[in-house]
């Protein structure tokens, strides 16, 4: 078995800010996850219509924002017009999509933001545009992503930054065999010169390949954990990061010794 990261060795990572209890991917939620010590916070991007990247994690705007229509073919201007923070409590009523600038220049000293790019390999130049108009340290932005080809063109395009590969790995219902083996997303990660894995929760992460991937240079955040006992769990079994909704909670209950 991996042996336990020190927690102030783990990284609590607010899953679009402190999303449990304020609008996901808004500076609202954002901000609450920073005034919770949080050691990062997690957004999502998109490119819209003209040009500009903003914070939102699906692909259209009708679960919040009502607006059945994709954010990559609207326009900045007609994505601020839409609410997203009724949807999750009256006062946050009236809150806006952010861009990604005015998250950037939110990010205190000594924290870092992970970007998760929600769509295709089109972003890359603006990002990195944006990332350098921030004036941020290389060192307090992380890149992730599910869409494999798109994280290695990011560490091409951006070799400055950690890129992070993002995904879940599915098991056979009838065989219960894993799609793939540790090997796998290790070569593949190796391949593409990307500098850990983001993997989502189930019986697929193990010590062992918590291990097996740490001995290949590849540290292992975990995605998204709200329970404190399965957080403890991940603490012990060598995890370098968790991801959560609720990083007041897992900073409180993980690191109040510290």
């Amino acid at each position: 078995m991996a042996a336990a990261n020190p927690l102030s060795a783990v990284e609590i990572v607010g899953h679009r800010g402190a999303s449990f209890d304020a609008p996901e991917n808004t500076l609202s939620s954002v901000n609450l996850a920073w005034e919770r010590n949080a050691d990062a916070v997690e957004i999502d991007i998109y490119l819209t219509s003209d040009g500009k990247i903003v914070a939102f994690h699906d692909k259209a705007t009708k679960r919040i924002g009502g607006r059945n229509k994709d954010v990559a073919k609207q326009t900045l201007a007609e994505l601020q017009t839409l609410d997203v923070g009724a949807w999750k409590n009256a006062r946050y009523r009236n809150e806006r999509i952010p861009t990604l600038s005015q998250i950037l220049k939110t990010i205190p000293a000594g924290k870092r933001l992970f970007i998760e790019i929600k769509c295709g390999p089109e972003v890359l130049p603006q990002l990195k545009a944006d990332l350098q108009a921030s004036g941020k340290a290389a060192d307090q932005t992380a890149l992730i992503g599910f869409d494999y080809d798109t994280m290695r063109k990011a560490k091409q395009l951006m070799p400055g930054l950690k890129a992070y590969w993002v995904f879940k790995v599915k098991q056979n219902k009838v065989t219960r065999r894993w799609e793939h083996n540790a090997d796998y997303y290790i070569r593949k990660a190796k391949e593409a010169n990307l500098d850990g894995l983001d993997v989502g929760y189930n019986g697929f992460l193990t010590a062992d390949f918590i291990q097996k991937s740490e001995a290949a240079g590849l540290p292992v955040f975990v995605w998204t954990i709200n329970d404190v006992k399965d957080a403890k769990k991940l603490v012990e079994m060598g995890i370098t990061g968790i991801t959560t909704d609720r990083p007041g909670l897992m900073m409180e209950t993980l690191k109040q010794a510290e």
